[in-house]
């Protein structure tokens, strides 16, 4: 009885067209089944890192969300104000291009104030040319009505809408999930080890919640789970007998 009236509410929350627009698969199994098969496309999720230290952390997990230029037609908007360039300074480049995320496919907005922001935001989520909008924000309040708002524009588009925040709030949210992410030992192999990082879903509208260590792989352009036993293994010398090897 409880879990059905969680599912009823669940579908009162969302918003109109949320059951429509399908899902983005991350590609990591156990995070997807979390989702219901991937982020949820026309709506809202929110997305804290740890604490300052780890808004790095936090940009690169919203990137990794967002397909590769050669998996997706769609433009990505990022929009923070012009006072966060000056805190964190501006997106790389060579970082993008190095996560296989096409750095001409980015349109970057620079609003001077936090209603600016939210105005660029929802115009941007009704631009069909945009398929995901980012508005990146420090530790300003924003209403449940203006979260709602970007959550009905994302719908109305099919858009995913990410708040990206430099710490962690526990306000009221429209947001069908809500993130915290901060970065994590990297596993040294033969030099420095793949970028890692910690990823929990406090919130989750349609499903459960989780907690995962992600590793950037190259090779695959996506984040994946970090091996738990990150140590080759080595094999069985070939010029040694079967007893001496079991032995």
């Amino acid at each position: 009885m409880l879990a059905e009236l969680r599912q009823t509410l669940a579908k009162l929350e969302r918003p109109p067209g949320l059951e429509e627009a399908g899902v983005l698969a991350t590609g990591i199994a156990p995070v997807d089944a979390a989702l219901g098969g991937g982020l949820a496309r026309g709506a809202l999720h929110e997305i804290a890192a740890a604490s300052e230290a780890h808004v790095t952390a936090a940009s690169q997990f919203v990137f990794g969300l967002v397909p590769p230029a050669h998996h997706v037609a769609k433009h990505v908007a990022w929009i923070a104000k012009d006072m966060t360039l000056h805190e964190s300074g501006a997106l790389s480049g060579a970082g993008l291009d190095e996560m296989a995320r096409a750095p001409e496919r980015l349109l970057t907005i620079h609003p001077r104030k936090t209603l600016d922001l939210l105005w660029a935001m929802e115009e941007a989520l009704h631009c069909r040319a945009l398929g995901v909008v980012i508005g990146e924000l420090r530790n300003e309040d924003i209403d449940l009505v203006a979260l709602r708002r970007l959550s009905l524009a994302a719908a109305a588009h099919h858009a995913i809408a990410i708040v990206l925040r430099a710490s962690p709030v526990r306000t009221a949210s429209a947001a069908v999930t809500r993130w915290i992410v901060g970065s994590a030992p990297s596993q040294p192999r033969y030099g420095p080890g793949e970028a890692r990082l910690r990823a929990q879903l406090i919130r989750n509208r349609r499903g459960p919640v989780g907690d995962w260590t992600l590793e950037w792989s190259a090779s695959d352009e996506r984040f994946v789970l970090a091996a738990t036993n990150p140590q080759p293994v080595a094999r069985p010398a070939r010029d040694r007998s079967a007893r001496a090897a079991v032995a």
